[in-house]
């Protein structure tokens, strides 16, 4: 029963617009070690080679960069959506089992994926909600309160504040982190280590 207890949840990783698994995955190495050493992260490329411009001045400029999906300028019509749930699908299949899913900024919105345990939820917006229209295979994933543990990760200067806390509506008990930056992975504080510990040991217990 307790090597159960403690053992590692498979976490599968989804990066933000127009990225790449690896620089999700360097982004992530500004949370303290024991993320790394309690939780399985794996991070994958999404499907689509990114369709416009790179962020300027990274490290990363010239990789290759990618995007889950296409939605136009006001976010009413989203182009490639079945085609990318279908794809993260069939990596959960092939490389899985995972116990759950962590996306940041356009990577959150995939959350509607069935057979996951918990998700971690960073700069994430709500499909149907006030800012996204809902493609027509996530029409259905916000209609009843998600019952898996959530973790929610936004900052007092983000763009998407607002659709990140019209999200936490749609979770029961989620757990949060507030932090003082913008859209991004944000560095943790000592109460935002404190939060993210407890969660990922309550995740822990639940497997």
């Amino acid at each position: 029963m307790e090597n159960q207890l403690l053992r590692k949840p498979r976490v599968l990783c989804l990066h933000s617009f127009r990225s790449s698994g690896k620089i999700f995955e360097e982004q992530t190495q500004i949370w303290p070690e024991f993320v790394r050493e309690k939780m399985d992260l794996v991070f994958i490329d999404a499907l689509f080679p990114a369709g416009g411009l790179k962020e300027l001045g990274s490290e990363e400029e010239f990789d290759p960069h990618y995007e889950w999906f296409q939605s136009n300028q006001d976010f009413s019509e989203h182009k490639n959506f079945d085609e990318c749930i279908a794809f993260i699908e069939d990596c959960m299949t092939r490389m899985g089992p995972f116990d759950g899913l962590m996306g940041f900024s356009q990577g959150v919105a995939l959350t509607s994926v069935p057979k996951i345990k918990f998700v971690i939820l960073i700069s994430g917006g709500k499909f149907g909600g006030s800012m996204f229209s809902s493609p027509k295979l996530a029409q259905n994933a916000f209609s009843s309160p998600i019952q898996c543990p959530s973790l929610h990760l936004f900052g007092e200067k983000d763009i998407a504040k607002s659709n990140a806390i019209e999200q936490l509506d749609s979770f029961v008990d989620p757990f949060v982190i507030h932090h003082p930056e913008g859209h991004v992975v944000p560095k943790l504080d000592e109460k935002g280590s404190e939060i993210m510990l407890k969660f990922i040991e309550k995740v822990q217990k639940q497997l």
